[in-house]
């Protein structure tokens, strides 16, 4: 699978990879078809281990403060979503045409899940070990970014400061939907600029949700060079 050459992982178990790239709006119309969800739930625990026990190890000289501070930069669905960029992640996945019409290749919720899905599949596959390694290697410039302070978790501030720069202008969040249990509801709202729809995002709560629409509307703007 030309993925698997991607990330440099080639799966005894093939199964599994095919699982953690299957979104279940797909597996929903194949039946008996596996999906990504539960995969998502157990790579979540692995990459908050790998990154926990990285950190410990490489930064002896942060608080206990620190460490959290840090760990919270590098494990959230911003940074998910930004190695899903890297791996050129949404033409692999596996998702009805209605999800991709509505712009499911393209949503950070969900890119950042799959990866934590492919983390998933490759911890059954080839253990911890290569599952850290696979996850370091992966996070590496992130958690850089982390340590000196240069990631931005704050979109919409963000959003704010770039779209002012010329002017007032009307910022507006919109709830969509919510779809799922009450224990693990997801959210989806958008960011309406003058009038105009700018982002969408998802997350597993309302204020998830709106972060995620304002980082998708920052892919929009672009600063000049210098600034």
């Amino acid at each position: 699978m030309k993925f698997e050459e991607l990330i440099a992982i080639d799966f005894d178990n093939k199964e599994l990879i095919e699982t953690a790239l299957t979104h279940s709006s797909y597996a929903n119309q194949h039946k008996n078809m596996k999906y990504n969800e539960k995969l998502e739930f157990l790579g979540d625990a692995v990459l908050q281990l790998a990154i926990t026990e990285y950190i410990y190890k490489e930064f002896t000289d942060k608080t206990e403060g620190d460490l959290t501070k840090i760990r919270a930069l590098v494990v959230c669905e911003a940074s998910l979503y930004e190695v899903s960029l890297a791996w050129d992640l949404g033409k692999y996945i596996k998702m009805s045409k209605g999800e991709e019409m509505t712009g499911g290749r393209k949503r950070p919720s969900l890119l950042a899940d799959t990866v934590e899905a492919i983390i998933a599949a490759v911890y059954l596959d080839k253990g911890l070990e290569v599952a850290n390694k696979f996850i370091i290697d992966n996070f590496i410039d992130i958690i850089d970014g982390a340590i000196k302070n240069e990631i931005i978790l704050d979109y919409k501030t963000n959003l704010q400061e770039i779209l002012q720069e010329n002017g007032e202008v009307n910022i507006k969040y919109e709830m969509i939907k919510y779809v799922g249990p009450p224990h693990r509801r997801k959210f989806q709202s958008r960011v309406v600029i003058d009038s105009i729809i700018m982002g969408i995002g998802e997350g597993y709560s309302k204020k998830e949700s709106e972060q995620t629409a304002a980082k998708d509307a920052l892919t929009k703007f672009v600063r000049p060079e210098g600034e």
